[in-house]
């Protein structure tokens, strides 16, 4: 499978450089390179592009701007020389942000990111974005709380509770609360360990220490079985032969 890819910098040579970078990874096509974001928009609309790689602060039209300006667009990488716009990448759902001076290393890695998302079936085709990140190696993922993103290893999580419009994630250590759609979060955790129980419970099946017919014990809290999720929940661990 070949991913198609477009370069957008304003620094020549950080164009150069990512242009090198592409040429030498097999399953990447660099179909177009833009000195600007401006002229990139007629471009990304009219072709049919998997990946570009985008510089945040440009002249005339920044690289959040551009994202902001497409309804529909591809996978995003941004590569900038300024840590302050980490958070912001995150939030407008960037599958990686590079740091420049950038390494071929932590080049592969990031593009591997994003070629595995295709392989698996899952390429965005609009603007819409999830509530969380997880990682390529799915064993944890990076959730907004406060002014900063909090990494939380899914081999942590012992249950999730939907309060309102945020979600309080609980670990042995912590309870950390983040603004999250509660359907949208469920999609980034690994389904093979992770089950709805109630609509406002999402726990962490290999943290259940006892079940009774309608709530479950993880540590010394009781969560509820609702009867919408019972039949699903009870047919899951059976099949997996824990009952």
């Amino acid at each position: 499978m070949e991913l198609k890819c477009i370069a957008i910098d304003d620094e020549p040579l950080a164009l150069e450089i990512i242009t090198a970078y592409i040429e030498k990874v097999p399953f990447l096509k660099l179909i177009r390179t833009f000195d600007n974001a401006i002229d990139s928009i007629d471009f990304i609309k009219k072709n049919k592009i998997d990946l570009m790689f985008l510089d945040i602060q440009m002249e005339s039209l920044t690289g959040i701007q551009l994202i902001h300006a497409l309804k529909e667009r591809p996978e995003v990488i941004f590569t900038t020389a300024h840590g302050s716009y980490a958070v912001e990448g995150f939030e407008l759902d960037a599958a990686d942000y590079l740091l420049k001076p950038i390494s071929f290393e932590r080049f592969v890695k990031s593009v591997d990111k994003v070629y595995n998302k295709f392989i698996q079936g899952k390429p965005k085709s609009d603007g819409a974005r999830p509530q969380a990140k997880s990682s390529s190696a799915g064993n944890y993922i990076f959730v907004k709380t406060e002014n900063r993103l909090q990494k939380v290893s899914f081999n942590e999580i012992l249950y999730i509770e939907g309060q309102g419009d945020y979600l309080k994630l609980v670990t042995p250590s912590a309870k950390i609360m983040t603004l999250q759609n509660f359907k949208k979060f469920e999609e980034t955790l690994p389904a093979d360990n992770f089950i709805r129980v109630h609509k406002s419970y999402l726990v962490a099946i290999n943290k259940i220490e006892s079940i009774s017919k309608n709530r479950i014990k993880i540590g010394n809290t009781l969560i509820p079985i609702s009867d919408s999720y019972k039949n699903n929940f009870f047919d899951t661990i059976h099949k997996r032969g824990l009952l």
